[in-house]
């Protein structure tokens, strides 16, 4: 909602002078002040909240907050001030395969490209840690294809199906798009796997 308020004229009199628009959102901050890092336990809290924010408007699926908990290490975050603005995970779905998961930037925050941030982000994580491809399932695919991913059927990403979809109540009925992203690594940059799993 943009609230109205009316600035008096400087002339004498009672006439109304020019109407001034105040936004209640807060600026978007610099993005030279926004940091990009892996989240820290005591952030799972605000990503719970983040995405439970956005949950109710249809694009993501809820997360359980001891499931962020136990995750955080494979959270990427975009931090201002100790606010988290932004999140994503980066989800083991096989030895070969990745998923960005629970990718969600805050309203008074998008415009900053923070999303794109943390999706280059995980991608040069998933490359070192020797993934051969990054998936996402979402209901904006545009915005992943300009991010180099390609939109495939579902049945592309079995590790995906058989990790998540079956047991999920949308299972056969989803409106989701698949995009999937190949990716390239050298062996001097390669992480052990086990680094994201647990």
């Amino acid at each position: 909602m943009t609230f109205l308020t009316l600035a008096g004229s400087r002339h004498q009199g009672s006439g109304i002078g020019a109407l001034e628009v105040l936004d209640p959102r807060p600026p978007v901050p610099d993005p030279d002040t926004i940091q990009i890092r892996t989240a820290e336990p005591h952030e799972a809290a605000a990503i719970s909240e983040l995405i439970e924010e956005h949950v109710a408007e249809g694009y993501l699926l809820p997360r359980e907050l001891g499931e962020i908990l136990v995750h955080a290490h494979r959270f990427v975050v975009a931090v201002h001030d100790d606010e988290v603005l932004a999140c994503a995970e980066l989800a083991p779905l096989s030895h070969a395969v990745a998923e960005v998961r629970s990718l969600v930037v805050a309203r008074h925050a998008r415009g900053a490209g923070l999303g794109q941030r943390i999706v280059d982000e995980l991608v040069d994580r998933a490359t070192a840690a020797g993934f051969e491809k990054l998936c996402a399932f979402t209901h904006s695919p545009a915005y992943f294809v300009h991010l180099g991913f390609s939109i495939v059927p579902h049945a592309w990403i079995p590790e995906k199906i058989v990790t998540d979809c079956y047991g999920c109540s949308q299972f056969r009925r989803c409106a989701q798009y698949a995009v999937i992203r190949p990716l390239e690594y050298t062996r001097h940059d390669y992480v052990p796997l086990a680094a994201l799993h647990g």
